[in-house]
């Protein structure tokens, strides 16, 4: 700073006062607690939307493994399904279709299997590793579809050396 620059702020400040008021802004005893402003909105949401939702396209969304039984059917029959203890006497391969090419195609393989006294057969639809960040498309459809199939009394997903999360076991209605 130069001695012209000290002049002009002194000539600047010359008339300036002191504040004599005793009155002063008080601070805060303690700062309030932080709360976000929404959250509790997001977490009602996020609570009603997980009521919302149907439990087994959650579970066939998340790579998990897909199970399903009809009333009829018991723990030991569904323990037995899950082990692989029924003998797999035809399969459909699936995987790499889309879903419009894999429905018809399932529902002619289930109807000729179960017409010609098939009880267990094999679905592979294939973990859904291609479908991107979308996840997988054909497995919850492939669930889906076999729930609506009146002869289709339970499935689930076969054991790590028959296809893992990627196929299912699908047990028939006998004749």
């Amino acid at each position: 700073m130069t001695e012209d620059d000290s002049k002009i702020f002194r000539d600047a400040v010359s008339d300036a006062r002191p504040i004599r008021s005793e009155k002063r802004a008080e601070a805060p005893a303690r700062r309030p607690k932080p709360e976000a402003r929404f959250s509790r909105a997001d977490e009602a949401d996020a609570l009603r939307e997980s009521l919302d939702a149907d439990i087994d396209d959650i579970e066939a969304n998340s790579g998990e493994a897909l199970r399903f039984n009809r009333p009829s059917v018991g723990r030991r029959t569904m323990r037995q399904l899950a082990r692989g203890r029924f003998a797999v006497q035809d399969e459909i391969d699936l995987h790499g279709m889309t879903v419009s090419e894999a429905k018809p195609r399932l529902v002619d393989f289930i109807d000729y299997a179960a017409s010609t006294g098939k009880r267990c057969v094999r679905v592979v639809h294939g973990k859904g590793r291609g479908s991107g960040q979308r996840g997988p498309v054909l497995k919850p459809a492939v669930a889906r579809w076999l729930r609506k199939m009146d002869v289709v009394l339970a499935y689930v997903s076969t054991r790590q050396v028959d296809g893992g999360t990627g196929a299912v076991y699908v047990l028939l209605e006998s004749p």
